[in-house]
């Protein structure tokens, strides 16, 4: 299973790293390790929705269950994300990222921090 991290560099500025098996799972029906949690929150956004500049408020799993989002950082790269991908977001600092989401379907992600 493939997370995207999304990070502040040692530039200050935001950017993505792919992590192929991110959590190592041997069987169909197996189970990864458990990680470490303070919480888990919903959230929900219309499909127009468009952030600024923001940061990750913590360091936290985002897991996509409806809509799609796009994240774009500094340098004009752009990750898309669809449900069942996951993204790890740890740019707490620097300049940050932009949210944007698509379509006329709710964007529906659960929050992970740890």
């Amino acid at each position: 299973m493939t997370v995207t991290r999304l990070f502040t560099g040692d530039d200050g500025r935001s950017h993505f790293q792919e992590i192929p098996d991110a959590f190592e799972i041997t069987e169909i029906s197996g189970q990864s390790e458990f990680e470490n949690a303070t919480g888990v929150a919903l959230r929900c956004a219309s499909g127009d929705t468009v952030s600024g500049w923001i940061n990750a408020p913590r360091r936290q799993h985002v897991v996509i269950l409806t809509g799609e989002v796009e994240i774009e950082v500094t340098d004009g790269s752009k990750c898309r994300l669809v449900p069942g991908d996951i993204l790890l977001a740890e740019d707490t600092t620097g300049q940050g990222h932009i949210t944007r989401g698509f379509g006329e379907r709710k964007t529906v992600v659960i929050s992970i921090p740890g």
